[in-house]
């Protein structure tokens, strides 16, 4: 087998698995379900991965790879609109291409905000870092928003790739989960209370 065509379907499994784990957690998540959720029998999807920990390893690495080229491309500007801006643009694009391995990744990130346990596992830390966000130590309110704009982003890249309507859906994702973020959409139409300020 050509190795690039290798890599695209190893690729494509790790994806799928990464979904899978993100869905149904690693110990409930079996072997065969992912070599069914990627069309290969068990035997084959163990010649790509020889065992449910190597897939688990592979996936968090690629995630972890994931996560650090997302955060290489906000790292440098400064706190505030512009960079979560920009964020919401990397992670849309990212969930897009990646929507099972972006997926894994937010989940921890996500979960446990609302009741303010959030999780600070160094493979979901990232989603947080390229926001500014220190969710040990931010401000309750902007934890809760940055977990609320990467749930929408996560949920709406998933749909928009399902029904095939990425490209098109895209502007629309990003301007919803960067109003998520408490800040105005550039472009936006004037909201009511816009109307009452001035």
């Amino acid at each position: 087998m050509a190795r690039p065509f290798r890599q695209q379907i190893d690729a494509g499994i790790l994806d799928r698995a990464a979904a899978l784990f993100a869905r149904h957690g690693f110990e409930q998540t079996s072997v065969q379900a992912v070599a069914d959720a990627v069309g290969l029998s068990k035997a084959g999807l163990l010649h790509h991965f020889p065992s449910k920990d190597a897939l688990h390893e592979a996936v968090r690495a690629q995630v972890d790879t994931l996560g650090a080229g997302a955060l290489d491309q906000v790292r440098d500007l400064p706190p505030g609109a512009a960079r979560d801006h920009r964020a919401i643009e990397v992670l849309v694009d990212t969930a897009l291409a990646h929507p099972g391995l972006v997926s894994f990744l937010l989940t921890p990130a996500t979960q446990g905000v609302a009741v303010g346990e959030v999780d600070t596992d160094p493979a979901s830390s990232w989603a947080f870092a390229a926001f500014d966000v220190d969710p040990r130590t931010a401000e309750r309110e902007r934890c809760v928003r940055v977990a609320g704009a990467l749930v929408a982003l996560a949920v709406l890249a998933l749909g928009a790739r399902q029904s095939g309507e990425a490209a098109a859906l895209r502007p629309h994702i990003i301007a919803t989960s960067f109003d998520a973020l408490g800040h105005r959409s550039p472009g936006a139409p004037p909201t009511r209370s816009d109307q009452v300020e001035a």
